[in-house]
């Protein structure tokens, strides 16, 4: 079974290599000095988002990031997952599926009414980790999104 617990500044050595993991399987650009600046205002805590560390506190295995925001839709505070890794090497032992379900009781108990995410649609293993964990796509729905 893996522990799920709220990262802190002190574990910002411990996550920022699982941090660039992720980075660099999912191709995703980002400087060590930019991963760094995003990190530390979440394991400072920013009411925007939290850092959840998978594993042992000494040897963490993996992470989830969240972020929050408003829906009238949904009625409140709803969450973004907008990361999660779990390393190559221990994925398919239900890490991440414990992680997720243990994630979404938590926020669940604090008031949040709904937990999004976006997904590669060929990543058919994410996918269908998604699907078992309850999330629905919302085919009526495309993601979009304007950088500044």
């Amino acid at each position: 079974m893996s522990s799920l617990r709220l990262a802190t500044l002190d574990d910002l050595d411990r996550l920022l290599p699982l941090v660039a993991g992720f980075h660099a399987e999912a191709g995703i650009e980002q400087d060590d000095a930019t991963r760094r600046g995003a990190l530390i205002p979440l394991l400072e805590g920013s009411p925007h988002g939290a850092i959840w560390m998978i594993g042992p506190r000494v040897a963490p295995v993996g992470y989830v990031a969240v972020s929050f925001g408003w829906s009238i839709e949904f009625g409140g505070i709803d969450a973004f997952l907008d990361e999660i890794y779990v390393r190559e090497r221990v994925r398919g032992r239900g890490m991440g599926s414990e992680a997720l379900a243990a994630l979404s009781r938590a926020l669940s108990g604090q008031g949040v009414k709904a937990m999004n995410l976006e997904v590669d649609a060929d990543n058919e293993r994410a996918r269908a980790l998604y699907e078992r964990m309850g999330f629905q796509s919302r085919n009526r729905y495309h993601l979009m999104t304007h950088l500044f």
